[in-house]
């Protein structure tokens, strides 16, 4: 408690700084959330889009819209300044998408409540990849990729909402309490969501052929 209250009068010190016209405090904190941001992006960003667009491209680009509108967002901040800054990256995520797959762009990146409709559904092939690293030999590598397809396969198979939850808290590393905050749900019942989707996850992989079940057994 005492670190994360630290933390936040530090936070609130620097944004004090951007909002007084310091620009080197402003890059710092851009580049501070890069990561998290690279983790979100890759998340979301359509697999079609692939060779034409990555990560960078996406943050660069929200990157140059939330200098511009930092300054309306310090003088009413309704919402914490990584979500909000997670929330203009999701936008320019949203629109680039658009430009580059057209009206169908909304389709194929299924959306839901989350964010209030704004980001993109975080793809199952994505969060397996994650999951599962790339052994170094081939037969290594052979058994990750099976394992990754059981893993999408598994994921596919989940609520889409709870394979949001799973997203956001174990691949974007948002706290329980940011969970809340995108979910629109009180910190509890974010927790026990993604107590719940974990145990989903087991239990389908558990019941899959060639899952957890066969290996433990």
């Amino acid at each position: 408690m005492a670190n994360s209250a630290a933390n936040s009068d530090e936070l609130s010190s620097l944004l004090g700084q951007v909002a007084a016209g310091d620009q080197a405090v402003w890059g710092n904190l851009l580049e501070q959330h890069r990561p998290r941001l690279r983790r979100m992006v890759e998340l979301r960003l359509d697999p079609r889009l692939q060779g034409r667009l990555d990560a960078s491209d996406v943050i660069q680009e929200a990157y140059l819209t939330a200098s511009v509108q930092v300054a309306d967002y310090l003088k009413k901040p309704t919402i914490p300044f990584y979500l909000w800054l997670r929330l203009v990256t999701g936008q320019k995520l949203v629109a680039l998408h658009r430009h580059h797959l057209g009206t169908k762009a909304r389709d194929a990146s299924r959306q839901i409540s989350l964010d209030r409709g704004v980001l993109p559904a975080a793809s199952s092939a994505a969060l397996a990849s994650n999951l599962i690293g790339r052994g170094p030999s081939p037969s290594e590598a052979a058994r990750d990729v099976e394992q990754r397809r059981l893993l999408q396969e598994a994921l596919d198979r989940m609520n889409e909402l709870d394979r949001e939850v799973v997203a956001l808290r174990h691949f974007e590393q948002l706290s329980n309490a940011e969970t809340a905050l995108v979910l629109g749900v009180e910190p509890a019942a974010a927790s026990k969501r993604y107590v719940r989707a974990l145990q989903r996850l087991k239990d389908i992989l558990s019941a899959m052929p060639g899952g957890l079940g066969e290996d433990e057994a």
